[in-house]
């Protein structure tokens, strides 16, 4: 698993892939946090986060689409279905190559409440929970675009379907908010939705069920990529 985890990182900065995201993502956040915070001239960060995490949403497929369906695209697939590497390890390296990056992209938005700490009063334990939310919203998009681009043969498509599930994802929570949906349904989408999970951390509430929520999330969503990988292994051979 070292060896894909190592291949996959550098191969973020050896290619734009790595550069793009970075660029997008730090022009998508500053501009949040001029619009809530620079602008209006407020202390409160959790509106800012809020409207950050929308940007997992755009952002996830770009980051995981060369892991599966871009090795499928140029054929190079088939080596590591080959290799004496076990599916796991192949799927796992990949995931973790790309949660790495989006840790260290993270590490720079950290100058935004350090700006406003500087003019006003920061709750370190609100910051660091909405942090903590908002990592793990992104880690269970990462794993949910990789299970739906490891179906994918080609990049073009693979970001098409990864942006069009995330998409669902994010509209239904807001059709199950819709009066006219029943109670049921609404209940059962919020306790599933990825955004919902997320509206505790920003209120500072450090939820077990929350964290093992996504935990579980991200599980189930790389054991779909997994058996998905071993199947086509199993083809193969």
């Amino acid at each position: 698993m070292s060896a894909v985890f190592r291949r996959e990182l550098k191969g973020y900065f050896l290619t734009p892939t790595g550069y793009l995201f970075l660029v997008v993502f730090l022009a998508l956040s500053g501009l949040l946090f001029y619009l809530n915070n620079l602008l209006t001239r407020g202390s409160d960060l959790m509106p800012f986060f809020d409207m950050l995490s929308y940007v997992w949403m755009l952002l996830s497929p770009v980051l995981v689409v060369k892991l599966l369906a871009g090795e499928r695209q140029q054929a190079t697939d088939q080596l590591l279905v080959t290799s004496p590497l076990s599916s796991a390890a192949i799927v796992l390296g990949k995931f973790f190559a790309t949660v790495m990056v989006l840790l260290m992209f993270m590490v720079l938005t950290l100058v935004y409440p350090f700006l406003v700490a500087a003019y006003a009063r920061v709750w370190a334990g609100e910051v660091v929970t909405a942090y903590l939310g908002f990592i793990l919203q992104g880690i269970a998009f990462v794993a949910l675009d990789l299970m739906v681009t490891g179906f994918m043969k080609h990049s073009a498509t693979a970001v098409a379907a990864a942006l069009g599930v995330n998409l669902i994802v994010w509209l239904t929570g807001l059709l199950a908010a819709a009066p006219f949906v029943p109670a049921a349904i609404s209940r059962a989408v919020s306790f599933l939705s990825l955004y919902d999970r997320f509206v505790p951390f920003l209120s500072a509430q450090l939820s077990f069920a929350n964290v093992l929520y996504y935990v579980l999330f991200s599980a189930v969503m790389l054991a779909i990529t997994i058996a998905a990988i071993e199947l086509k292994r199993i083809k193969t051979t």
